[in-house]
């Protein structure tokens, strides 16, 4: 499976160039949701390797290769799992040393990051079966859903911490416990059901 992960990164290099001068732009706006957005932007990530293979016809020469299925379709999924990490890693690391040269406005906010890569891996485990159902080209449908779930889960997690700290209050113990099960259980039924979707489209 590492080296389905690896294939995925060097297909996408050129991208993660662009991706990482949006992290640094992103990272560095005060009170804003775009180092939310960018956080769960990076679970889209296989989407765009799942692209790259179907224009290539990767899953033919896929088939001729020791992989099973089931890595095929796992190694998506950890690519996935690995971007939102790293993007999250990286966002609160260059929002720290802003902080420290430039503002406290841009102090990491540890809560919203974490609660980022949770909505990021519910919005993976919610549209990655509909892409191995339908495919990247005949799921645009699917694209624009996950427009619409990443600037949602975006401006909803910001809007609640806002809330939170100007009433005071302690950020709600219940999301903050409740978003990691749900994404745990979203994934734990997400994976059989894209590697059934998967050996559907094979036959």
């Amino acid at each position: 499976m590492k080296a389905l992960i690896l294939k995925d990164f060097y297909v996408l290099w050129r991208h993660f160039r662009y991706f990482l001068a949006l992290l640094l732009i992103f990272s560095v706006i005060p009170k804003s949701f775009s180092a939310t957005f960018i956080v769960i932007y990076a679970g889209m990530l296989p989407y765009s390797a799942m692209a790259y293979d179907e224009r290539s016809k990767w899953e033919q020469l896929a088939a001729m290769l020791p992989y099973s299925n089931r890595d095929i379709v796992l190694s998506k999924y950890v690519f996935g799992w690995l971007c939102t990490l790293a993007a999250a890693v990286l966002s609160l690391g260059l929002q720290a040393l802003a902080s420290s040269l430039w503002s406290a406005l841009l102090s990491p906010d540890f809560r919203v990051t974490a609660l980022a890569v949770c909505s990021a891996c519910c919005i993976l485990a919610l549209t990655l079966p509909m892409m191995f159902r339908f495919g990247v080209e005949k799921g645009r449908m699917v694209m624009f859903l996950m427009i619409f779930l990443v600037c949602g889960s975006a401006g909803i997690l910001n809007a609640m911490v806002e809330a939170a700290d100007h009433s005071r209050l302690v950020f709600p113990v219940l999301v903050v416990a409740g978003l990691p099960a749900v994404a745990l259980v979203l994934t734990a039924v997400s994976i059989p059901l894209s590697l059934r979707f998967y050996l559907a489209r094979q036959q």
